[in-house]
């Protein structure tokens, strides 16, 4: 007798799959820094600042020249301005008399007629830096100033030179292989002078500027080159 064989019908596995679950912030990938594209607020106020300051060249004088003698004990003092010399200006042309040197006049200077200007020019372009906000707007205000500078000091030595060199021939006092070129910057022995050359208010209001201009600057690239090597780190 034969036993029927009786498949037992086959199971069937049901298999849960679980829903997706959010990711936490926690395992989220971290978010790439992003290098500053402007500078700071305060960096861009100390621009403005600096630059609207240099209005003071406009009413208080930029260099002086001071000179002591035992003859003037209190001494005499030549303040140049951005349009006229001002101070003991009928002395010392009294005294360069003797020695055949010319008078110091207004006419010497033409650059007098356009140094407003170009102040204003300077003053509006930091200004303008400061709006923009960039790092490269704020570097080519400073190569102004600095070229602007530069000009006015070899200018200001080339006066010097001629003024100190040229001399009357017929003059009352002559000393032979003597030059009364004045000192550009510091202190100078002429005759029995002794003279220094310095800046005034105006001048150091400028390389003020200039100096904060130079560290806003530094302080953004610094900040910038932070930025960027956190950046390369995520």
């Amino acid at each position: 007798m034969e036993v029927a064989e009786i498949e037992a019908p086959a199971r069937t596995t049901t298999v849960k799959v679980a829903p997706p679950q959010p990711v936490s912030s926690s395992t989220a990938p971290a978010k790439r820094a992003t290098k500053p594209k402007y500078m700071r607020p305060i960096s861009r106020i100390l621009i403005a600042v600096a630059a609207l300051a240099m209005g003071i060249m406009l009413w208080q004088p930029i260099w002086r020249i001071d000179l002591w003698a035992p003859q003037y004990p209190e001494g005499l003092v030549l303040q140049i301005y951005h349009d006229t010399f001002t101070g003991n200006v009928d002395q010392i042309n009294g005294l360069n008399h003797y020695i055949g040197m010319a008078k110091i006049e207004n006419a010497m200077f033409p650059e007098f007629a356009i140094m407003r200007y170009a102040i204003g020019l300077l003053i509006g372009g930091g200004v303008i830096a400061a709006l923009i906000g960039r790092r490269w707007a704020l570097g080519g205000w400073i190569f102004t100033l600095l070229a602007f500078v530069i000009w006015a000091m070899w200018d200001m030595y080339s006066w010097g030179y001629k003024y100190g060199h040229n001399l009357d021939p017929h003059a009352a006092i002559k000393v032979e292989g003597m030059a009364y070129q004045p000192p550009l910057l510091g202190h100078k022995t002429l005759l029995n002078f002794e003279a220094w050359s310095l800046p005034d208010v105006g001048g150091f209001v400028l390389f003020g500027s200039i100096t904060i201009g130079v560290l806003v600057l530094y302080y953004e690239w610094r900040r910038h080159e932070r930025a960027q090597a956190a950046a390369v780190r995520k």
